[in-house]
């Protein structure tokens, strides 16, 4: 599948030229538990085996999928795209160190705080990566003041971002998440619950 200069940092690319290789995407949300778990296996026990066994034939591509009735999950993706306009070279490790933390983020955790105070703490997340906290925090905060033209839904420096992704995903019609693709089609077999032996005994079926 096609992907976007401006995402390049959502890819895992076994150090790939350009030409066919099999492509993995991962639509997955920051505050969805069972995309923690497939993310967790994957980025400490699968990736790591990837360039050394399957180079150049194989990337993954983490699609950041919002799931609207969790309202922190937009933030979260938020900060994600933030992190791919600073420092895309950071965004799997800061995406883990997220994951890790997400239940700060779930719905309890946030419902008495400020949006952007919110922001704030997720900037946080990614300076403990080596992101540089105060820049990401300027992509993201969202002023009190009207736009220049009056506007009063103003977003922020990454909202066109984010309305990138959001009609990708839609066009493909993904809902739940996790949702895994290869090659363009939805790959039912793969669930949250795979262990790190499982995707491996996948991989060498399916990646020749």
């Amino acid at each position: 599948m096609a992907l976007a200069p401006q995402f390049a940092g959502q890819a895992f690319s076994s150090n790939v030229t350009p030409k066919a290789i099999h492509t993995i995407e991962l639509y997955l949300d920051y505050v969805c538990p069972f995309s923690a778990k497939m993310f967790n296996t994957l980025y400490t026990t699968v990736l790591p085996t990837v360039p050394k066994k399957y180079s150049s034939k194989v990337q993954f591509l983490f699609r950041q999928q919002i799931q609207p009735w969790h309202p922190s999950s937009t933030l979260c993706h938020e900060a994600g795209a933030a992190v791919l306009k600073l420092a895309p070279e950071k965004y799997w490790e800061f995406s883990a160190k997220l994951f890790e933390r997400q239940k700060d983020f779930f719905d309890v955790n946030v419902v008495k705080e400020a949006r952007n105070e919110t922001y704030g703490r997720l900037a946080k997340v990614a300076g403990s990566v080596g992101v540089e906290e105060s820049k990401l925090l300027d992509l993201l905060v969202v002023s009190d003041k009207p736009g220049e033209d009056g506007g009063l839904n103003t977003g922020n420096q990454v909202t066109n971002d984010i309305k990138l992704m959001v009609k990708f995903n839609r066009r493909l019609g993904v809902h739940v998440t996790p949702t895994v693709l290869f090659n363009g089609i939805e790959e039912g077999s793969i669930s949250s619950s795979f262990t790190s032996q499982q995707w491996e005994e996948w991989l060498e079926k399916n990646i020749k």
